[in-house]
């Protein structure tokens, strides 16, 4: 008998139990990236506060039970009576969703929250959170915790103390404390460099403003504020490269919804370093201010070269990509009214904003270019701008092999890629795999109806250091190219790729990390939105096998080993694979390649930046900051370990 559906079953979720039901849907993952996005929420409100004009520092602390403060020095969150709900301010702030004061531009001008869920999913998603505010020559507080009813349910950010006042100051500000659910959070931790990284990156972001990390775990205190803003920045992320001039172009413009900063460096390299922020927000997938950005930095500079004679009138226009090889910029808008493709705010959609950073990207530079004193610049970009179309002009050629139609590639990969039935790419997979030995048994190991195989006969050529055509010279990586469909750079369609998954498949030792770390260099270098995406995976192999007669167990870091052996006790043997081409293929298949057993992990980049620093640490010429770097946090036989050199 069906069971009956009436407005009885209809189910009303009061409060903030929304929030810890469908945790994701507001903080994206109850990962390690959750858990600091909702430090991010509070930060964000503290530099909401000083962006507008009101206070100069932030200090946030990791405390050694493992909750984290803000502390600004802002006007203090609003503690009188809201009219209509008739609670304080504070509270409303802490307990209603899509309740806050960025909803109009009379308090805030721009504002990187925008939803009106930060603090309060914060407090929904801690175990308790505590606030002091300092307003008006008072100082008040108001506590919140998360508990259980008599039934067992969990509600979250539940009032245990009303605001109180409990002294005087002469002071203003907030300081809000709180400790991350161990029961929401698969890892509640809060990671200290992730912390470091971010308020730096704001620090950058904010000319002048003081931002300083206490971490009381290790008893270090970072203090980072930066006269220079973006051109610090640029600084910052070129340190290992070679500028080919000093200091960083800084140009800024403003309208009557927008304002516009942006930095600009040309370093030797080949590839572009571009960085965008909306209202301090990484946004990682660009948007239309991107767009507006490369649009004005082209026609710009193509009207600087013919006002030097360096393009002559029967000259074709150069193209973006030409003015873009070699080029470090960091662009910042900010602005009210924001179209963010979802709450992750990773894209920025706002149609009229293309318009309007072009014309000032133009003018700007226009100014920029018209002083004497900075023709050097200008003749030394272009010159570079000009050695890359004839560069780029050389590598089409190459570029065309890598097309599916009329390539000699794809007649190439006969042999080489070991293709899977199915013709629906989003539940394709493409293993590429290191080495001969290990192809064989990935292609005897897989699901021939969704896994293709493709074993690389050599090292791919590291990208960081060569020109593109240079790069489509490689066979491995033309081989890579025309496996995946996509095209790359300026062609790159990523609609056009034949597998969701591409999945890194190398063995767990030095050798292996080097080819992940150039496949990995080549997609962000020339297919970075393969990343962005979320299709790139590294495959993860184990290192143990240990065994019993009819009692094993795959081991995947040295860590697991001494519990991997107790389980299976005395009288135990224990295989040391030295490669996948020691596994055999039912092996490889249940360790690696079943969906239902294996472990993936998916390679994303959350700070833009520091992935470009390290990858030029990691993947250039400098070798001593190569080794310092390896040496301080690489064991090779740690897969934490790599992913914190691969982040």
């Amino acid at each position: 008998m069906a069971k009956s559906y009436d407005s009885k079953d209809l189910m009303v979720l009061e409060g903030l139990d929304a929030v810890r039901l469908r945790p994701g849907m507001y903080i994206g993952s109850t990962g390690s990236k959750g858990v600091h996005h909702i430090l991010w929420e509070i930060v964000d409100n503290s530099m909401d506060e000083l962006a507008n004009g009101h206070g100069s520092k932030i200090t946030v602390t990791l405390h050694a039970d493992g909750s984290a403060s803000v502390e600004d020095d802002g006007r203090g969150i609003p503690v009188d009576m809201h009219p209509v709900y008739k609670v304080s301010g504070a509270e409303l702030i802490f307990t209603k969703l899509h309740a806050g004061g960025k909803f109009d531009s009379s308090n805030y001008s721009y504002s990187g929250g925008l939803h009106g869920v930060g603090a309060s999913v914060t407090n929904a998603l801690s175990r308790y959170l505590n606030a002091t505010i300092c307003r008006e020559g008072k100082v008040y507080e108001i506590k919140f915790e998360s508990n259980e009813d008599s039934k067992g349910k969990v509600h979250g950010g539940v009032v245990k103390k009303k605001l109180t006042e409990v002294g005087v100051t002469d002071k203003t500000g907030t300081k809000i404390t709180f400790m991350p659910d161990d029961r929401i959070f698969l890892d509640n931790t809060l990671d200290s460099s992730i912390i470091k990284k971010r308020l730096r990156e704001l620090a950058f972001l904010n000319k002048g403003m003081q931002l300083v990390f206490v971490d009381e775990k290790v008893g270090e205190t970072f203090d980072f504020k930066y006269d220079g803003g973006l051109v610090d920045f640029i600084s910052y992320i070129n340190e290992m490269k070679s500028p080919i001039f000093k200091p960083a172009i800084y140009i800024e413009g403003e309208s009557d919804s927008l304002k516009m900063s942006a930095a600009i460096q040309y370093t030797d390299s080949y590839t572009e370093s571009f960085f965008s922020y909306v209202n301090n927000i990484p946004t990682s997938e660009g948007g239309t201010h991107e767009v507006g950005f490369k649009v004005g930095l082209t026609k710009a500079m193509n009207d600087i070269a013919r006002k030097l004679g360096l393009l002559k009138d029967k000259e074709d226009n150069l193209l973006g990509e030409d003015y873009r090889e070699g080029i470090s910029a960091v662009l910042l808008v900010k602005m009210r009214n924001i179209e963010f493709e979802g709450q992750t705010k990773t894209k920025l959609g706002n149609p009229e904003v293309k318009g309007i950073v072009e014309n000032m990207v133009i003018k700007e530079l226009q100014k920029f270019f018209a002083k004497k004193e900075n023709e050097k610049i200008a003749n030394s970009i272009l010159e570079k701008a000009k050695g890359a179309a004839k560069v780029r002009l050389a590598a089409k050629k190459a570029k065309e092999l890598t097309r599916q139609k009329n390539s000699i590639d794809n007649s190439n990969l006969i042999g080489k890629l070991a293709a899977c039935s199915n013709r629906k790419a989003e539940l394709n997979e493409l293993f590429i795999v290191e080495g001969d030995s290990a192809g064989g048994s990935a292609k005897q190991a897989r699901d021939r109806s969704f896994q293709a195989i493709l074993p690389l006969r050599g090292k791919p050529l590291n990208a960081e250091k060569k020109r593109i055509d240079q790069v489509l010279a490689n066979e491995e990586i033309r081989t890579i190219i025309a496996a995946l469909g996509t095209g790359i750079g300026e062609d790159f369609d990523i609609n056009s790729l034949k597998f969701y998954k591409v999945i890194i498949l190398s063995d767990a030792d030095q050798d292996g990390a080097h080819i992940r770390a150039i496949l990995l260099t080549f997609f962000f270098r020339y297919m970075k939105e393969l990343i962005t995406n979320g299709n790139v995976y590294m495959g993860m192999p184990p290192l143990y096998k240990v065994a019993k007669k009819d009692v094993v167990e795959y081991v995947y870091s040295d860590k697991e080993l001494p519990e991997a052996i107790k389980r299976v006790g005395k009288g135990y043997s224990i295989q040391r694979y030295k490669g996948l081409g020691e596994m055999n293929p039912d092996q490889l298949w249940d360790t690696t390649m079943d969906p239902n057993k294996r472990t993936l992990v998916r390679v994303t980049v959350d700070d833009a930046a520091n992935a470009e620093r390290l990858i030029t640490t990691l993947m250039g010429d400098d070798i001593e900051a190569r080794k310092k770097y390896l040496s301080e946090y690489v064991d090779f036989n740690k897969v934490d370990s790599f992913m914190n050199m691969t982040d």
